[in-house]
């Protein structure tokens, strides 16, 4: 069949995770991509007939989101992005009629879809915290920031065919037309051994967040650093840290031997942390509730631990945490990407044969 594949640019888990379905899909079918930002290059290198579209950004400041600055940046962006996507719309239009669409989050190919009257297929982690029933008691605190965030992702991709949820952590369902399955990894991650070592790899997106280095030294124990210095090109060592330049394979190596991992809230890298049996220490980005409910998720299940700002002593309560993380990730078990692209097979079967007629029969979420 011909697949229309959307990909949002914010954030490289959506691309990594992309390239994993990607590459098994382009096996069998025509497929075209659509995707922004840094995630456009990523892609382009693996993959043919990927469309670069204009998509929203966020904008940073030590560990949070600064939200006026986000929407003045996008408002600028728009002005020049949205002819770019009404052009790119016209000749997927007039070259390329897909027969279902796949949407990680992106709203261009969810458009071109509704306005086509084709079945939608989402693929994201986002998604559980709309279609996912959570305990008060996991809440307690961040109401407000979980309707908000609830009515955000309710509005991104409504009325889809079926939603494919990924995920480390199960919630019960709450809506029909939703699939909870394991998280998708990227083969090395399959493939890495996880072993025992003695250092923490610890991953900052934000450059501006200059108190970490000072808590990383009084902590004492070796840590591999990875963001916050991007100008590098060889390690530099500074005590107890190693920064380190962004390399896909040191990365993962760093990742299998540590001892655990310090970074924000992000679902990709802490899913891998979780396949691998590495306990991590979660400081999610303050005004992204996703990164919390993850957080909030890992902490529940004893994987690791979830502070709002990273301190000394927050560092030496989740040393001190580690055998029990530990002891709690053997029990965690997942097959590679099994389920995920079964799920999404089975899927995408279904809506080509629903096609045409599947809007009718829907019912409202």
């Amino acid at each position: 069949m011909r697949i229309l594949y959307g990909v949002v640019g914010e954030g490289m888990g959506h691309a990594t995770r992309s390239r994993v379905l990607l590459e098994e899909l382009t096996k069998e079918h025509e497929v075209h991509i659509v995707v922004s930002g840094r995630a456009q290059d990523y892609l382009a290198k693996r993959f043919e007939n990927v469309h670069g579209i204009w998509g929203l950004t966020l904008a940073y400041e030590g560990n949070s989101v600064k939200k006026w600055q986000t929407v003045l940046q996008n408002v600028t962006g728009a002005v020049k992005g949205w002819p770019q996507n009404v052009r790119q719309y016209f000749e997927l239009v007039s070259d390329f009629k897909p027969d279902v669409v796949v949407s990680d989050f992106e709203t261009f190919s969810y458009l071109f879809a509704k306005t086509h009257r084709l079945p939608v297929i989402s693929v994201d982690n986002m998604q559980v915290i709309n279609r996912c029933q959570h305990e008060a008691s996991l809440l307690s605190g961040y109401e407000d920031s979980f309707e908000t965030s609830r009515a955000i992702v309710k509005a991104k991709l409504p009325g889809a065919f079926h939603y494919l949820v990924t995920t480390f952590f199960y919630p019960p369902t709450r809506k029909r037309r939703t699939t909870l399955a394991p998280s998708i990894l990227r083969p090395e991650i399959i493939e890495a051994k996880s072993e025992p070592g003695e250092h923490l790899l610890v991953y900052q997106t934000s450059t501006t967040n200059t108190a970490l280095p000072q808590i990383l030294k009084a902590a004492g124990i070796p840590c591999r650093v990875y963001g916050l210095r991007r100008d590098l090109t060889e390690d530099l060592v500074d005590g107890n840290l190693t920064y380190r330049p962004f390399s896909e394979k040191g990365f993962i190596d760093d990742l299998r031997t540590s001892r655990g991992v310090v970074a924000s809230g992000g679902f990709t890298l802490m899913s891998e942390a979780v396949y691998l049996r590495k306990p991590m220490l979660s400081i999610p980005l303050e005004g992204q509730f996703e990164q919390i409910i993850n957080a909030l998720y890992l902490e529940k299940l004893g994987y690791g631990m979830y502070v709002k700002a990273l301190t000394v002593e927050a560092l030496q309560e989740f040393l001190s945490r580690l055998p029990r993380c530990e002891e709690a990730l053997k029990g965690y078990e997942q097959e590679g990407n099994t389920k995920m692209i079964a799920g999404l097979r089975e899927q995408l079967g279904l809506a080509y044969e629903h096609r045409g007629h599947w809007a009718m029969e829907m019912a409202q979420d």
